[in-house]
């Protein structure tokens, strides 16, 4: 089986802390509806119940999968919903003790007894959860989906069915590999981002591609403008102050400016002194990460753990490495950090559930240290040499949230990928590609060997490392 992985399927919008906890059970709940809808039984339901399972159940509360289960029933999209309603409506139906499914039709709901978090396990993936709908005629309708991470939600059996079918990529540069990619740049002696390019023309319009890959920019910069103008604690019981705001108004001082857009000229006007660079590097990674653990609006990059680490350092390039770029290498980064992540997706995965945060944090690296390398001017082999060199110093990397909260040590991690893909970019463009000793397939290979190989309470249940060395009540 060929996948066909957009850009736009690893870069997608929408709501924090996680991309497999929240993310994924959010969209999991509107195919639910979905298929309520295409059955339809939605005007039978009675009462719906959600079980949660392994890493789901584990880590849940502290990722607000269940606020996700709620808003994702209520008809809600986390790409367009207004961030600042989403307390409103959750206190809504915690105080009614119903929901407006779907928007359609309201029925009793209590959260507290209609979400359960079962510890144990679904065979298929880390991450399970069965909706059951209850119907006027007393029969139940049960679905289950798995939320395999960076947003992505899938069904064991069309998994199943898919695999036995022979199903061809329609893209006319069908990519499975960085081998792969690589053979195509050198036959049709294109850079990756044009490969990509014809890749995505392919499945829609030209004006569509540029809307959409300048609108997931535009979200990556509010993140990070509004992530360093707040101050305050992140909520979840772990009391961690913000701290991107104090960083970048001891960076910024008495600059001018009201929106974004103006935001980021200013700091391209600032004189930035050499090591001043990685405070402004961390100062980004921070303050999407922050945004992102206070449920804001972010970029699942391929993840919502890992969101930081390419505005950081697509921003990194646009403020210090090159004041004349806009939105050309805009552009060609995030398609070549999108056609990077498809890769990992491919030969491993991008869930810390199933790899331990070398699969969130190391992917992210990975992508933004190769798209730095093609804006920069590198060849596609640097390029490909820039995301081994990232993801060959994050392999093994395990995940232990303390609380199950996407803030320790998961904010600072965003930092220490972003300045990793900047040194592995750096070292790639100062190599000659021919000279390489690791090709980027065996390091995807190798990482997925790790991630098979970790011990299960390292993968995203806070049953081991920081989760369990740090008491919360002692926070």
């Amino acid at each position: 089986m060929e996948e066909c992985i957009s850009v736009f399927d690893m870069l997608k919008i929408g709501v924090g802390p996680s991309s497999s906890h929240t993310l994924g059970p959010w969209r999991a709940a509107e195919r639910f509806l979905s298929e309520l809808q295409s059955e339809n039984i939605l005007q039978k339901v009675t009462r719906v119940k959600v079980d949660l399972y392994g890493s789901l159940s584990l880590t849940g509360k502290g990722h607000a999968t269940d606020l996700a289960i709620m808003l994702g029933l209520s008809g809600q999209d986390p790409e367009y919903i207004p961030v600042q309603d989403i307390a409103g409506i959750i206190k809504n139906i915690e105080d009614k003790n119903e929901i407006n499914l779907g928007n359609q039709i309201t029925i009793p709901f209590y959260f507290l007894q209609d979400i359960i978090f079962n510890k144990n396990f679904l065979p298929f993936h880390a991450n399970g959860l069965t909706f059951t709908a209850y119907l006027l005629d007393d029969t139940e309708y049960v679905s289950t989906f798995y939320s395999i991470g960076g947003g992505f939600v899938v069904k064991e059996e069309r998994v199943n069915a898919i695999k036995k079918m022979e199903i061809k990529c329609a893209f006319p540069f069908p990519i499975q590999n960085a081998e792969e990619l690589l053979q195509y740049t050198i036959a049709q002696n294109k850079s990756i981002s044009e490969i990509v390019y014809e890749n995505e023309k392919s499945m829609r319009p030209e004006a569509e591609i540029h809307h959409e890959l300048m609108r997931i920019w535009h979200t990556m910069l509010e993140c990070m403008y509004i992530g360093c103008h707040s101050e305050g604690v992140l909520p979840g019981g772990l009391n961690v102050r913000r701290r991107a705001f104090d960083m970048h108004q001891g960076l910024i001082g008495l600059a001018n400016y009201t929106t974004p857009q103006e935001w980021m000229d200013s700091i391209r006007k600032t004189e930035v002194k050499f090591r001043q660079i990685l405070k402004w590097v961390s100062c980004f990674a921070l303050a999407v990460n922050e945004v992102n653990a206070a449920l804001g609006r972010v970029v699942t990059a391929p993840t919502n753990g890992s969101a930081g680490v390419i505005p950081s350092v697509l921003m990194y390039y646009l403020t210090i490495e090159n004041h004349q770029a806009g939105e050309k290498e805009i552009k060609q980064f995030l398609m070549v950090a999108g056609e990077i992540g498809s890769i990992f997706k491919k030969g491993s995965t991008i869930s810390a559930a199933m790899g331990g945060c070398q699969a969130e944090i190391g992917v992210s690296s990975a992508m933004a240290a190769a798209a730095l390398v093609e804006v920069m001017g590198g060849t596609p082999e640097q390029v490909l040499m820039a995301a081994e060199i990232a993801m060959e110093h994050h392999l093994g990397m395990t995940c232990d949230p303390i609380g199950g909260l996407v803030q320790i040590p998961c904010i600072e991690r965003n930092t220490m990928g972003a300045i990793k893909a900047i040194n592995a970019a750096e070292l790639a463009m100062e190599t000659d590609a021919k000279n390489a000793k690791v090709p980027l397939d065996k390091v995807i290979e190798t990482m997925w060997k790790t991630a098979k190989d970790m011990n299960s309470k390292y993968k995203e249940t806070s049953e081991g490392g920081l989760a369990v060395a740090v008491n919360m009540a002692d926070c």
